[in-house]
């Protein structure tokens, strides 16, 4: 049998961006990744946004964290196949209880970090008990986007799917109870079902991203790219956008790069959207933004207690 010659030689990489790109998408991994790695990041960027606006960031940290004992409990009682829904049943029951909390859960954080620390532990347990490969926990925590199937892919567009259109659904009433939650309730609006109706739907989120970068790595890919679209613009519908189109970037550019670098993508994916939030701190116009953002969100907020 001949050996592969071009495999041999390495992948191409130059100036010819056509080459780049045949040579990117010619095997079906990366395709698998591509696919994948996008649905991800339009999800993450989307449902970020509001996690950064209602300043809930370290509530989504740890729902990673408490995914991952879900995810290895999963695979101790039935291997793989239940990696998906013991990532779901723990990140949305505990999505259900922090969102019940409202905004006390913003003074919650060491009850919070706690928890993120025992769900670590019980995940290192599960790990210890499950008989099976090593290599399964640590793509678990880190992702493993090279290794997605077809079928992965069409879990992970229904869960994509299903997450945009019920932010889409509760966009307003959202907006308005993250903006001013004492008088969204006043005017009728159910501030403390929205609140957990969010945290579930940012826990399907974060489970789904799981296989892309990990749960020790989400993260980065739900928050950076929102921070950064907070510091550009006041708007939330060009906010919302902004952050899914860096959400995606940052996830193609990590692919790109991991397939000529024999390191792991999640490694790439959160060191370039770190180097993009610490350029954007330094570009954005920190003394005038402050003053429009203000200025804008009570606009906002003027606008939606006359809305009906």
């Amino acid at each position: 049998m001949m050996p592969d010659l071009s495999l041999a030689a390495g992948p191409y990489f130059g100036w010819d961006l056509l080459r780049v790109v045949e040579e990117l998408f010619h095997y079906t991994f990366m395709q698998h990744a591509f696919e994948a790695g996008t649905i991800v990041a339009i999800s993450a960027g989307v449902i970020g946004y509001f996690v950064v606006l209602r300043g809930l960031s370290f509530a989504a940290h740890a729902l990673s964290h408490i995914g991952f004992a879900g995810a290895t409990g999963g695979v101790l009682l039935a291997g793989t196949a239940l990696v998906l829904p013991g990532l779901l049943v723990f990140t949305m029951s505990a999505g259900a209880v922090m969102g019940a909390l409202g905004q006390r859960l913003r003074g919650r954080d060491v009850t919070i970090g706690l928890v993120m620390a025992w769900s670590l532990g019980l995940g290192l347990l599960f790990t210890y008990l499950y008989q099976g490969s090593a290599n399964l926990a640590i793509g678990i925590l880190f992702g493993q986007i090279f290794g997605i199937t077809t079928r992965d892919i069409a879990v992970t567009f229904v869960a994509g799917s299903v997450t945009i259109l019920l932010v889409v659904a509760v966009y307003r009433p959202l907006l308005f109870a993250t903006l001013d939650e004492e008088v969204a309730e006043a005017k009728g609006v159910p501030v403390r079902g929205l609140s957990i109706a969010f945290m579930v739907i940012l826990a399907v989120a974060v489970s789904e991203a799981v296989q892309v970068v990990g749960v020790l790595l989400i993260f980065a890919l739900i928050v950076a790219p929102a921070a950064i679209a907070e510091r550009f613009t006041t708007r939330p519908s060009r906010g919302l956008l902004l952050s899914a189109v860096l959400a995606v970037l940052f996830t193609w550019a990590g692919l790109t790069v991991a397939y000529y670098v024999p390191y792991p993508v999640g490694f790439f994916i959160t060191t370039i959207a770190f180097a993009s939030y610490i350029l954007a701190r330094a570009a954005a116009p920190t003394l005038t933004l402050p003053r429009a953002r203000g200025r804008e969100l009570r606009e906002r907020e003027e606008q939606l207690r006359h809305s009906p």
